[in-house]
C-alpha cells in the first residue's frame, strides 16, 4: 500500500487536493502537526470535493509518533529538492508498504531528517529555472510513478461509471 506523509502541511486547498489523489489511487493519507489550518475548514473540504468519506486518514501529533506508527523495514523516501534518487530510480515496486514523505510548503523535511536519511531522498527532475513545484502536483506525481512501477493494482484502466464508447 502507498502512504502519502504530510509533515506539518500549510495550505489547507493542497492537502485537501492530496486527499483527493488519495482516494483515486488507494492510497493512505498521513498528516503530521502542527498544520497551519484546520482539517475542518471549508478549503480544505471543498479541494477535497466529496472523498472525505473514502479516504484512508492518518493522524500524527509530531513527527516522533509517526516514526513510532510504522515499521523501520518499510520503503521510506523523503521527497526534497536535495534529494539524491530520482523517482525511477529509487525503486518503489513493492508489495509492502510505501512512505512518500513531503515537507511543509515554506520550509520542506527538516534538514536534520533528510541528513539522516541521504540514501532515502529523491528529487524530482526539474530545469534550473525553479527552487521548488507545488506539494499537491509533487504528491500527484509521485503517487502516479508508483502506480505505474507497481502496474497500476488496484486501478481501474477503464471509465468505471459511464462510458463515452458503447460498443456495437
Amino acid at each position: 500500500m502507498l502512504h502519502i506523509v504530510l509533515y506539518e502541511p500549510e495550505i489547507p486547498e493542497n492537502t485537501g487536493n492530496i486527499a483527493r489523489t488519495c482516494v483515486g489511487f488507494n492510497a493512505k493519507l498521513h498528516l503530521i502537526r502542527p498544520y497551519g489550518f484546520f482539517i475542518t475548514d471549508k478549503t480544505v473540504k471543498r479541494a477535497g470535493v466529496d472523498y472525505w468519506d473514502k479516504l484512508q486518514l492518518e493522524e500524527h501529533d509530531c513527527w516522533d509518533d509517526f516514526l513510532k506508527s510504522i515499521k523501520t523495514e518499510y520503503k521510506i523516501y523523503f521527497l526534497t529538492r536535495y534529494g539524491v534518487n530520482t523517482p525511477d530510480s529509487c525503486g518503489m515496486k513493492s508489495t509492502e508498504d510505501v512512505y512518500l514523505i513531503f515537507g511543509k510548503e515554506s520550509t520542506g523535511i527538516p534538514k536534520e531528517i533528510l541528513r539522516d536519511n541521504k540514501d532515502k531522498t529523491v528529487r524530482i527532475p526539474t530545469s534550473e529555472n525553479v527552487r521548488s513545484l507545488n506539494l499537491s502536483n509533487c504528491v500527484a506525481m509521485l503517487t502516479y510513478e508508483f502506480a505505474k512501477q507497481n502496474d497500476y493494482e488496484g486501478l481501474k484502466n477503464s471509465e468505471p461509471h459511464k462510458p463515452l464508447f458503447d460498443e456495437k
